[in-house]
C-alpha cells in the first residue's frame, strides 16, 4: 500500500493528502525561509515521487513566487497557513512539516543555509523548556 500523509491549514478550510514517500527533510535558515515562516527556519519535506490531492478548499490555495528566484510559497487565503506545492520542472513536492496532521516518519536530514541563520539562533536547546504557555 502506498504511503499516505494527511494535513490541513490552521482554520481547516484547506485539507490535503500526500501520496508517496518523502525523500528528504531540511530545516532552511535562509532569509527568505525565515521571512516565510516568521521563525528561525522553515521545516520542509521533499519528494520527487509524491502527489498532492486537495481534499477540500482548493479555491483558497494561493501561491506566491518571489520574482527572479525559485522561491515560492503556497498558503491558505483564509488563515495564511503554509501549504504544500509542486516546484520546478521535476515536479518536486514541497510540504511544510507543520501543516501535517499525520506523523512524520523521517527526521530532518540537515540544517541548510546555516550561514544565513538569525543572530539569535544560537544554542536554543539550552533554553528552559515549558510544557505549556508561560504563566
Amino acid at each position: 500500500m502506498e504511503h499516505e500523509t494527511l494535513g490541513q491549514c490552521l482554520c481547516g478550510v484547506v485539507k490535503f493528502r500526500i501520496a508517496g514517500a518523502f525523500d528528504s527533510f531540511f530545516l532552511c535558515h535562509c532569509t527568505r525561509c525565515r521571512k516565510d515562516s516568521g521563525s528561525a527556519h522553515s521545516a520542509n519535506l521533499f519528494s520527487s515521487s509524491a502527489t498532492i490531492t486537495w481534499v477540500s478548499g482548493v479555491d483558497q490555495v494561493r501561491t506566491f513566487r518571489l520574482p527572479g528566484t525559485r522561491h515560492m510559497k503556497c498558503f491558505c487565503a483564509e488563515c495564511g497557513s503554509a501549504l504544500p506545492f509542486q516546484q520546478g520542472t521535476k515536479n518536486m513536492v514541497v510540504v511544510p512539516a507543520g501543516s501535517l496532521d499525520s506523523p512524520v516518519n523521517i527526521r530532518p536530514n540537515a540544517h541548510i543555509c546555516w550561514s544565513s541563520r538569525a543572530t539569535w539562533d544560537e544554542d536554543l536547546a539550552s533554553l528552559n523548556q515549558i510544557a505549556g504557555l508561560p504563566e
